[in-house]
């Protein structure tokens, strides 16, 4: 497995990462054993990035995660965690006394003294604009509560805000074959800057994996049924906010290209990512510990080349940019 250096935190990490959200919600049920056993599987296959956040089944994908580290003691991981979004969505509550009680609140849960990668969770617009803000995350650093912070967005101008930031370590934004925006502005700029980028939704929430139907059931407690229109959250978190009609359509011809690579489709996706400059992680979900393994091996797929990728742009302008481009 290809590592990268993760921006401004200095961090060497694994170019697949783990994205945790499935451990604790909005994913169907995962039991506590089957969590472990795909920290497991991620680890063994190479994984050194684990992706999670406070509010993630009101804590406990972070708990999964320290359980597994009381058990893998001498595993070297990077630990990334996010806060903010436990109140309302206002810049008011993005104040100091807020990020103490949450960082500690995460601390305990992950059971560290100093939390690894702090990340603002899809704030409001304004709070990327505010110097409080800001200068409250240094003071966190300074306390020793966290190593280093940065910010997961939804938009692409929120990146390019956050990204000139001079302690901004990292950004984290919806980036897949169906979200081509963050490669305008968003890749240039963090590489010039020297701040990470950790690639989320790489599959566009399973789409792009290639196995899903008109006739495909999604449990209720999955975001893949109950937010389609975004009455959740913001609907780019749910299939990219690509149409689900157009996006099966899209996905079967995104999953000829892999074949004609020989890959499978999340495979090919994942690794077209990975391989994105300006790219240091990407951090794909899995249920299942053969998922796990699935992924990490994408970090091994030789380069796609440039033929692929112009294939990728050019099914992207004609199917989706219309819809997508101009909303993130």
């Amino acid at each position: 497995m290809d590592t990268r250096i993760l921006g401004r935190t200095g961090r060497a990490v694994s170019a697949i990462g783990l994205g945790t959200w499935q451990l604790g919600a909005d994913w169907g049920d995962v039991s506590e054993t089957d969590a472990l056993r795909i920290l497991d599987a991620a680890f063994e296959s190479g994984v050194t990035f684990f992706d999670t956040a406070d509010v993630y089944g009101d804590g406990r994908s972070e708990r999964m995660i320290a359980a597994w580290r009381r058990a893998n003691p001498e595993a070297a991981v990077m630990v990334a965690t996010k806060m903010g979004r436990r109140v309302e969505q206002r810049r008011e509550n993005y104040v100091l006394d807020h990020f103490r009680a949450w960082t500690e609140r995460s601390r305990q849960n992950l059971d560290v003294d100093t939390l690894d990668l702090v990340q603002l969770h899809c704030p409001p617009t304004d709070v990327y604009g505010s110097d409080e803000v800001f200068d409250a995350l240094d003071t966190l650093v300074d306390e020793k509560a966290i190593a280093a912070y940065g910010v997961s967005v939804e938009e692409t101008s929120q990146a390019l805000t956050a990204i000139a930031r001079p302690n901004v370590a990292s950004v984290q934004i919806i980036l897949n074959a169906f979200r081509l925006k963050p490669l305008d502005e968003v890749l240039p700029a963090a590489g010039d800057a020297g701040v990470g980028v950790i690639a989320r939704v790489p599959l566009a929430s399973g789409l792009l994996s290639g196995r899903y139907t008109r006739e495909t059931a999604f449990a209720a407690d999955d975001h893949r049924s109950y937010n389609r229109d975004g009455s959740a959250f913001d609907v780019g978190e749910t299939f990219s906010g690509v149409d689900y009609e157009e996006g099966l359509e899209a996905a079967r011809e995104f999953a000829e290209l892999a074949a004609s690579r020989g890959l499978e489709p999340a495979t090919a996706a994942l690794a077209w990512v990975a391989q994105l400059p300006g790219v240091t992680t990407v951090i794909p979900g899995a249920r299942t510990v053969e998922q796990a393994r699935a992924n990490a091996a994408a970090g091994e797929v030789p380069p796609l080349g440039s033929e692929f990728m112009a294939a990728v742009r050019e099914l992207y302008d004609r199917r989706l940019r219309a819809s997508i481009h101009g909303r993130w």
